[in-house]
């Protein structure tokens, strides 16, 4: 691991020190912007959003006190979150039932698909596969993942989700996408982004609130690359990726498939992910001084670090 940059603490840095709630406002901006260009491009109002976080307000406040009597709820509710009693009573009646958070069944063949060695060919690439008949076929395939779902079924939704291909002169079956990403399905796009960042944010928040770091966080990143450059990184970071998922599928696949059999409680949940963000950066065309100069050059230095 290469350790973080050892910055000098401005003044400034020093001010935020003594005001913690200017740099959680300050996070929170960070997060909330992306949030508010999401919306902004689906159409979805402030007045619509604003509900949604009350919500998330009343439940999360609920729960950080189990246990407590039922008929001084509301009235802690109201104190902890600053909304009035009216509205959390409101809030509590309506309370929407609680999202699964369990994989849709087509992530789970096309990871089964794409890193078990009896579906892929001597290179590691998925093998494309007769419809129908013995292993490895797409029948034999998806009942390893569920009997609760026909085949045919489950090719029709991979299909709709422009990840396989159906030839039916040929009766098979082949991938045409390497990574889970479904096109043309805003409903599992934007299922990917509440799972995946919802995971992710859970983690961090839970880090930051606790003694010791419980899920695991690190991030490499750097400044002052070209965009040919950024394109080298592109598939060194997916190489990266595949080598991950093809070690830990097989892994966690076998770890469910134990616990199975030695009767252990099976009430935990993993989300294992890796991400990448790129964009260009403001052109400074003021001379740089010398104390900014120094700055620059370190920042460009390759960095791994808690965030």
């Amino acid at each position: 691991m290469v350790p973080p940059l050892t910055t000098t603490t401005t003044q400034a840095d020093a001010a935020d020190i003594t005001r913690p709630e200017e740099v959680l406002m300050g996070t929170l901006s960070r997060l909330l912007a992306p949030l508010a260009r999401l919306c902004l491009a689906n159409g979805v109002t402030f007045a619509a959003v604003e509900d949604i976080l009350k919500r998330a307000f009343v439940q999360e406040a609920d729960s950080l006190q189990p246990g407590s009597p039922s008929h001084g709820t509301v009235s802690r509710i109201s104190t902890a979150t600053g909304i009035s009693r009216r509205e959390v009573t409101r809030l509590t009646r309506s309370d929407a039932p609680a999202q699964s958070t369990k994989s849709p069944l087509a992530t789970e063949v096309f990871a089964r698909w794409t890193t078990d060695p009896a579906f892929r060919d001597q290179n590691g690439a998925p093998c494309a596969l007769k419809r129908q008949g013995p292993a490895p076929s797409f029948d034999t395939l998806a009942q390893s993942i569920t009997r609760d779902v026909h085949p045919r079924s489950m090719l029709k939704e991979l299909v709709r989700l422009g990840l396989a291909h159906h030839d039916e002169e040929s009766d098979s079956v082949s991938l045409v996408r390497g990574d889970f990403v479904p096109c043309g399905d805003s409903r599992q796009m934007f299922g990917l982004l509440g799972d995946n960042v919802g995971d992710h944010l859970d983690g961090a928040v839970a880090n930051v609130l606790s003694d010791g770091r419980r899920h695991f966080e690190q991030a490499v990143f750097a400044d002052e690359l070209s965009a040919e450059s950024v394109d080298t990184l592109r598939p060194l970071v997916t190489a990266h990726w595949q080598a991950l998922r093809d070690a830990m599928v097989p892994a966690i696949t076998a770890l469910i498939e134990a616990d199975a059999l030695a009767g252990r409680r099976q009430d935990q949940r993993v989300r294992i992910g890796l991400y990448t963000f790129t964009e260009s950066t403001p052109d400074t065309e003021a001379p740089a001084t010398e104390s900014t100069a120094r700055h620059s050059r370190k920042s460009t230095k390759r960095k791994e670090c808690p965030t």
